[in-house]
């Protein structure tokens, strides 16, 4: 929705001129690599507040201080039984997903 005033575009305006509409194969790409990055984020985040290095993590839940940096920077898919056991085993958390239509 653009503002006349000061002539604004919202996000998810500029996101459809960008990458199409939702539904359009670039723009379902741009979706998913962005949720991608948010859980890098999150985890990094969440690793920080417990004070965890990568490699104590790594150690807590039984994989590598390369495979945490690069789940971290979004250059690595990741397992949801990888996934599960980061956040149970390595931040002592609970991972609950929901689906969104």
């Amino acid at each position: 929705m653009k503002n006349p005033k000061n002539k604004l575009t919202s996000f998810s305006v500029h996101l459809d001129q960008q990458y199409g509409k939702r539904g359009v194969e670039m723009r379902e790409n741009f979706e998913n690599e962005f949720e991608a990055f948010k859980l890098g984020v999150m985890l990094q985040e969440l690793r920080k507040e417990k004070g965890l290095t990568q490699e104590q993590l790594a150690e807590k839940c039984g994989t590598t201080k390369t495979y945490i940096s690069r789940i971290e920077n979004n250059a690595s898919d990741i397992r949801l039984s990888t996934l599960m056991r980061i956040i149970q085993s390595g931040l002592g958390g609970q991972l609950k997903l929901s689906v969104n239509f």
